[in-house]
């Protein structure tokens, strides 16, 4: 199942292979991030979703394959050009990750005041424009400390788009959240996506709010991609790891027990025991 082709994607994955240690993670994995859409990547704890963002973002390199942003392997990049590329990307880490000894304000502005020569005065306006953006302004002179959860990531998402950047990576960006701050940050990721022209990579659990903001959905199982295109195709899908993951069925493809030894292994044959 494919609907998008490697020319309409903004970042790729070709014959990617990549584990930690003895541990593979992913598995000859080719899979596409469609040019201005907002896009969902899905599948069980474990199944290398965050791997992903960071191979896109740099921080990792893939032990196979190629790893395109803007059609360029990312992999070959030179470091001035990986840190031009950083650039044009914004990162919405899992629960915000805002310096805490910093303001709202502060914050928001550090990339600006790290990566531009702007001067103060327009800094300040960059950083109340996408303040508005998210709809906090007025909590520009709080500390991470004074505002909730939900604001928190608000904030984050404010820093993350703060030097226009052309495609954003969201982990996990509704886990921990209410359902009113989860409808807001869901409604904020498909507002600023239409309104700033953004290509969007959202690293979700949440099944049904991440379904309704999709435009396309991607499904990693072990190793592999379980399945990709618009919700409505990975919802039809007849592959039973997907099945099991859209239904959030217990068993399936993926196991309830860690895989270790048999029963009769650990525990001896059955009366084998004496009192």
């Amino acid at each position: 199942m494919d609907s998008t082709t490697s020319s309409h994607a903004f970042a790729e994955l070709r014959h990617v292979t990549f584990g930690y240690g003895d541990r593979m993670v992913l598995r000859d994995v080719s899979l596409q991030i469609p040019r201005g859409k907002v896009t969902a990547l899905m599948g069980a704890s474990g199944g290398g979703k965050t791997t992903v963002l960071r191979l896109l973002g740099g921080q990792y390199k893939a032990q196979g394959g190629q790893v395109l942003f803007d059609g360029r392997d990312v992999g070959h990049m030179t470091g001035a050009e990986l840190y031009a590329a950083r650039r044009r990307m914004g990162m919405l880490f899992q629960f915000g990750a805002l310096f805490t000894d910093l303001s709202v304000f502060d914050n928001v502005a550090f990339p600006l005041r790290e990566h531009t020569d702007l001067s103060p005065a327009l800094i300040r306006d960059v950083v109340l424009m996408k303040l508005n953006a998210v709809g906090l302004r007025g909590a520009r002179d709080l500390m991470p400390s004074q505002i909730s959860g939900g604001m928190a990531r608000r904030v984050a998402l404010a820093r993350a788009i703060a030097l226009d950047p052309e495609l954003i990576m969201y982990d996990e960006p509704f886990a921990g959240l209410d359902p009113i701050s989860l409808g807001t940050a869901a409604q904020l990721i498909r507002q600023l996506n239409n309104a700033m022209g953004l290509t969007s990579i959202v690293v979700s659990h949440d099944l049904e709010e991440t379904f309704r903001l999709a435009d396309h959905v991607i499904i990693l199982g072990p190793g592999m991609v379980a399945a990709q295109g618009t919700p409505e195709e990975v919802r039809a899908s007849c592959d039973p790891l997907v099945h099991q993951f859209v239904n959030a069925l217990p068993t399936g493809p993926v196991p309830f027990h860690y895989p270790g030894p048999g029963l009769v292994e650990d525990f001896g044959p059955v009366g084998g025991r004496t009192q």
